[in-house]
């Protein structure tokens, strides 16, 4: 029997969820998604149009159950909802900051709550996302969540205190340097190159380079050694700083 889910917001990760699911051809009896405002839906409904637009009270009493919310709406909003939740349901917040604690004292009798912290790289199937579970979750249900959630990519297991720093190494993480690939892109058309051989230079080069980072067995300063001539290797003290400054500032903020 197909399981039927539930969104509550049917935001950016509720769309790469989706691809995900669709791209691994996963199943559901019923997809319900609530939100705020309506043209989210009608944009999520042009690219899955299975998805029914329901109340949140019909988003909240599936089997398994999504808060696809940011964090200051997530306390009141399930307090709104906290007598639509059934017991036995499966729910999961896709939220960093909101812990378990939390969600539990405003979601009374149910068990199965997990937390998530989802990554844009699911909407290829190449996820990697770390989630926790409640004590008391049920083991069967826990190895059908598990199970549904391999199909987005490397999902397993934290402690919730490392969550948050999932959210700031892998979650953001291709924030970092998205742009930097795009613009890079830009200069290989301008030195010569054919877009689909600038495009193949940066992605050949970066996953060597990671390679080779992490996998040669070298020291981090022996392999930035390698390679002699660094055209921007004076502005990498600034680049450190920035790094620093706004990522352990953002990490403070999205603490529980």
């Amino acid at each position: 029997m197909k399981n039927s889910i539930g969104f509550i917001g049917a935001g950016r990760v509720v769309r790469i969820l989706l691809q995900g699911f669709k791209n691994k051809n996963v199943q559901f009896g019923k997809i319900m998604v609530s939100d705020t405002n309506p043209d989210v839906i009608t944009k999520l409904k042009q690219q899955f149009p299975e998805v029914e637009q329901v109340e949140a009270s019909a988003a909240a009493s599936q089997e398994i159950v999504f808060i696809a919310l940011h964090p200051p709406v997530i306390m009141d909003t399930l307090e709104s909802l906290k007598d639509h939740f059934m017991q036995n349901s499966t729910v999961v917040s896709l939220a960093p900051k909101i812990n378990l604690q939390k969600l539990s004292s405003k979601l009374e009798g149910v068990k199965n709550i997990a937390r998530l912290i989802p990554n844009a790289t699911s909407y290829i199937n190449e996820g990697y996302n770390p989630v926790t579970l409640a004590g008391g979750f049920d083991p069967g249900l826990k190895k059908s969540l598990m199970s549904l959630l391999g199909n987005l990519g490397y999902t397993f297991e934290v402690p919730e205190e490392k969550l948050e720093s999932y959210a700031i190494m892998s979650a953001m993480l291709p924030t970092y340097f998205w742009f930097q690939w795009r613009e890079l892109g830009e200069i290989g058309l301008k030195t010569g190159l054919t877009k689909d051989e600038s495009e193949q230079a940066i992605y050949q080069s970066v996953v060597a380079g990671l390679d080779l980072f992490y996998k040669s067995g070298l020291a981090p300063a022996e392999v930035i050694d390698l390679i002699p001539v660094k055209p921007i290797g004076e502005h990498e003290g600034q680049i450190a700083e920035i790094y620093t400054s706004k990522l352990l500032g953002l990490f403070e903020k999205i603490k529980p």
